[in-house]
């Protein structure tokens, strides 16, 4: 008779995605791995498959669980626009309190494997796609709400939007002040055409 799993598989996999976000695929070793989830190699394998199968799964977690951030940010109450604006800010981490130094694990995972994986390319790929599915309908309710231009294109405006979020991204990881990325988001919210 098999032994029952003594661990919580959400935990474990947590802890495994904290270490693959800390030093990256390449540089997290089987001992990171056992040492962060505190399960030994045949328990780690048997449960999850290779590090590979474990790394896709930490991945798509913390995939799914931006997707739904910008859901419930982006669709929450009063005012569309009001709520676009706060998502921004908060996606930026443009004046968040404690953000984490640590980057986009989505980022990371893109810069490392490129094209090279098509598993963590469709990934990627397809949270980008949702996230830009949610900022289009903030952006189109806030069209029907009157605070945007009605002749705004507003898949293209989520994508724009999208592209500028990635890279800050990139500038608040290569050490630019915050008020400067401060100064450049609000430069950018002021180029949303505004209904009247």
């Amino acid at each position: 008779m098999p032994r029952p799993r003594e661990f919580t598989e959400s935990a474990v996999l947590e802890s495994a995605r904290n270490q693959f976000w800390e030093t990256g695929y390449a540089g997290t070793s089987l001992a990171d791995l056992t040492a962060a989830t505190g399960l030994g190699k045949g328990s780690l394998y048997g449960a999850f498959g290779d590090k590979h199968a474990l790394f896709l799964r930490t991945l798509e977690g913390y995939c799914a669980d931006v997707v739904s951030d910008a859901h419930g940010e982006l669709s929450g109450g009063g005012r569309a626009i009001d709520r676009l604006v706060e998502h921004l800010r908060n996606s930026a981490r443009v004046g968040v309190v404690g953000a984490r130094s640590r980057g986009c694990m989505m980022a990371k995972a893109a810069a490392e494997f490129g094209a090279r994986d098509a598993a963590v390319q469709h990934i990627i790929s397809s949270t980008f796609t949702l996230w830009h599915d949610e900022l289009a309908a903030g952006i189109a309710k806030a069209q029907d709400e009157g605070d945007i231009a009605g002749s705004v294109d507003a898949d293209t405006l989520a994508w724009t939007l999208l592209t500028v979020l990635r890279g800050f991204e990139a500038m608040r990881k290569a050490g630019v002040a915050t008020d400067h990325l401060a100064a450049a988001l609000d430069q950018v919210l002021g180029t949303i055409p505004r209904s009247g």
